[in-house]
């Protein structure tokens, strides 16, 4: 059985997760999220805590549920904390502004960019060149990040572009004559 799986999932207070048939539901603070879980993975709610198991011994249904547990954790700590994304524009004139449901990038294109966020996700821009990206799907905020990323990646020689926090570019040496 997969090492992941074997751990249970704990729904901490105010965190309560619903199984019905193949579906788990997880109602929190921050809202609701839904997966439908793969058929060779079984779950049972015991005093709070989640616990995740394949329905045989195959290969396939020990991979499927280490991902279902994770997807699972990833899912409670979205509806009770929730997650954050955090992206830094470098170069000179670069720019973001949030405006409710979208955010305008000028990026050095002879037009800005304007991006409408997904359903679930908000925008902060804190100083002109930060944005902050927050949510409680894990994935769809990731995809944003990605997205906004990639209107403009950091390229290698000045390191100009939309980068992650904490993002490490590699740079290179200019051209000698």
């Amino acid at each position: 059985m997969s090492r992941i799986a074997k751990a249970p999932v704990l729904l901490p207070k105010g965190v309560e997760a619903t199984i019905s048939g193949g579906t788990v539901s997880v109602k929190g603070g921050k809202g609701t999220l839904n997966i439908q879980l793969n058929d060779q993975v079984q779950i049972v709610n015991e005093n709070g805590a989640l616990q995740l198991s394949p329905k045989n011994n195959s290969q396939t249904a020990n991979a499927m549920a280490g991902t279902s547990r994770a997807l699972l954790q990833n899912m409670v700590k979205g509806v009770s904390q929730g997650f954050e994304r955090k992206l830094e524009l470098v170069g000179v004139g670069y720019r973001a502004k949030a405006q409710g449901k979208s955010i305008n990038l000028v990026l050095g294109y002879s037009h800005p960019i304007d991006y409408k966020l997904p359903e679930g996700v908000t925008v902060e821009t804190p100083t002109q060149t930060e944005i902050l990206l927050k949510g409680t799907d894990k994935q769809i905020l990731g995809q944003v990040a990605a997205e906004l990323r990639q209107f403009r990646a950091p390229e290698p020689y000045k390191g100009k572009g939309v980068r992650y926090a904490g993002e490490q570019v590699y740079r290179k040496e200019a051209k000698k004559k």
